[in-house]
């Protein structure tokens, strides 16, 4: 085991197929991952993602009895065991702070994704981890229309969960560049207003420095006007801006750097003045 640190994400961390901890900027301590893409494949591709031999596809078939013995084993490490002294975690972090389905691919392209939720909160339930840590599925969104997915959704609101919704753009050319997405601003907001009646969602932009260009107004502009209409039709109230943390894998990682600290700031007052709780993490 190596010295867990909020650069070090590492998914075999811990030699296990479904299961790794994450020292989390955005939650504050420890974070549980869940990883249902063990094949590297996700819908999208954004060129900050640190998944290597990232390819596009879907979830591979899950070991569903696997996920739950991984799961057990590894809350009785954190709760009984000498996890946190393996891992160097200093003691202001020794919390679970939430179990996130994240990974490496978009999450709810698993085909049995709603069986995978209940299992997880059912375990979670178990041990005593909620409702003091939080139940967190992490997702491009673009796959709400599914059946399989708005129930995984419902049963996620069931445990007390939350959705991060990831926006990196609001624009097509931004999104087509940032998330290789053909998205378009209506699909999101239809399934972003979706995912928000079914379960507390909350938005998610990571911003990064292309080629030292910083923050193009034309970005902060179209940002500004979705998310004052995001305001107007949805309950979202809480918008999360972040920014690289660990070296992308992409072909344009040479290209990137963090966005200013400044310009996030900046940004996060300006989301603020539409009525969001708004935070920029550095």
């Amino acid at each position: 085991m190596s010295k867990l640190t909020v650069t070090n994400h590492n998914r075999n961390v811990t030699n296990l197929t479904y299961i790794y901890p994450v020292l989390s900027r955005r939650a504050g301590g420890l974070s549980i991952g869940i990883n249902f893409n063990t094949n590297n494949a996700c819908n999208w591709r954004c060129i900050y993602c640190q998944v290597p031999d990232l390819k596009l596809g879907a979830a591979p078939e899950i070991d569903l009895n696997l996920l739950a013995k991984e799961l057990r084993l590894f809350l009785d490490d954190v709760l009984h065991g000498d996890f946190y002294d393996q891992m160097e975690v200093p003691e202001e972090q020794r919390v679970i702070k939430d179990i996130a389905i994240a990974g490496n691919g978009e999450p709810t392209s698993l085909a049995n994704f709603d069986q995978a939720i209940q299992i997880i909160g059912d375990i979670a339930n178990e041990n005593g981890i909620f409702p003091k840590s939080h139940f967190v599925l992490i997702t491009n969104g673009s796959l709400i229309h599914r059946k399989t997915v708005q129930k995984g959704l419902t049963i996620l609101a069931n445990f007390g969960g939350e959705i991060w919704f990831k926006m990196d753009s609001a624009t097509n050319e931004g999104r087509g560049f940032v998330n290789n997405s053909a998205q378009t601003n209506e699909a999101i907001l239809k399934n972003i207003t979706l995912t928000s009646k079914i379960c507390e969602t909350k938005i998610q932009i990571c911003l990064v420095d292309y080629q030292q260009r910083g923050f193009l107004e034309s970005e902060k502009a179209g940002f500004l006007t979705f998310l004052a209409e995001i305001r107007t039709k949805t309950a979202i109230k809480n918008v999360t801006i972040y920014t690289l943390a660990r070296p992308s894998h992409q072909p344009e990682a040479i290209d990137l750097k963090p966005m200013a600290s400044e310009i996030m700031q900046n940004f996060a007052l300006e989301i603020q003045e539409l009525g969001f709780d708004a935070q920029a993490i550095a």
